[in-house]
């Protein structure tokens, strides 16, 4: 039996796709509401212990994004809640994977949601190198499962789009891996059957540039005249260097063309291709 908390989440649902709905058991989030606060790890221990001594998997797949939310929300729900799901699961001797993102190794100022996430990170890290069965994966950019969100970069680019306004950005620089939600779920699938633990970062390997990838999407929509290279100011910090190795356990064909794949997205999400 796979648990998933957090399962009405798009990462959730992609799990649910991957095992069948047979093999998954998604919580309501009206149990777990209360586990981020003190007590809630014992909540979370009563919770698990019908599957006390299975071989069941749970995915915290529960989270908040949005930076501009206050850092005491991102603690709360990235941290606390699947540090109690960790503790409540792992006394029946239940494996726990919790999700992460790859910025937490790559930014030193970092902002409340990637704070949260390293956090979590640590924290899994400490766990399993005195032999807990916990895992925590950092992903890269996810897409697909229903439409970005709008402080998201395809969120911006869909919406610049969808009123065929100007889009300002950076020179583009920065370097990213996008994975389709469907397949990241199939990827998550063999890293739970390998039994892995420990903290790790599920690449592929293929990183494009942010300018490489708007110039794609504006050219697919005939919206060339849109797109604003160098319009903002180049961040600070970012990821323009660091390419990810490819994680040992993917088959060569884990991840579908990244640039193809995001056009066919957002055409999805009601952006119409120019006219022949």
């Amino acid at each position: 039996m796979k648990l998933i908390v957090g399962g009405r989440g798009r990462l959730g649902q992609a799990l649910v796709r991957a095992y069948g709905a047979h093999e998954v058991r998604c919580l309501d989030r009206a149990v777990y509401a209360d586990w981020a606060a003190p007590g809630g790890a014992e909540q979370a221990r009563d919770f698990f212990a019908p599957w006390a001594g299975s071989a069941a998997t749970v995915f915290v797949t529960s989270g908040v994004l949005d930076p501009k939310l206050l850092p005491a929300e991102h603690q709360q729900v990235n941290f606390d809640l699947p540090a109690a799901v960790i503790a409540g699961a792992g006394a029946h001797g239940l494996r726990v994977l919790t999700f992460g993102t790859v910025m937490e190794c790559l930014l030193a100022q970092q902002n409340p949601y990637v704070r949260s996430k390293a956090a979590l990170g640590q924290h899994v890290a400490d766990l399993a190198a005195r032999g807990a069965a916990v895992a925590h994966v950092r992903v890269h950019t996810l897409f697909g499962g229903g439409p970005p969100s709008p402080f998201m970069f395809l969120g911006q680019m869909l919406t610049a789009l969808q009123q065929r306004q100007p889009f300002n950005m950076t020179l583009g620089k920065q370097l990213r891996e996008y994975h389709h939600i469907d397949d990241e779920a199939r990827a998550i699938r063999l890293l739970d059957d390998a039994g892995v633990c420990g903290v790790l970062e599920l690449s592929h390997g293929e990183p494009l540039t942010l300018a490489e990838l708007a110039g794609t999407v504006f050219s697919s929509f005939g919206a060339q005249e849109l797109l604003r290279l160098g319009g903002i100011p180049e961040p600070a910090e970012e990821n323009f260097a660091t390419v990810f190795a490819r994680h040992p356990l993917l088959p060569p064909a884990a991840y579908r063309p990244a640039l193809p794949a995001i056009v066919d997205y957002l055409k999805a999400c009601g952006v119409r291709p120019p006219a022949p």
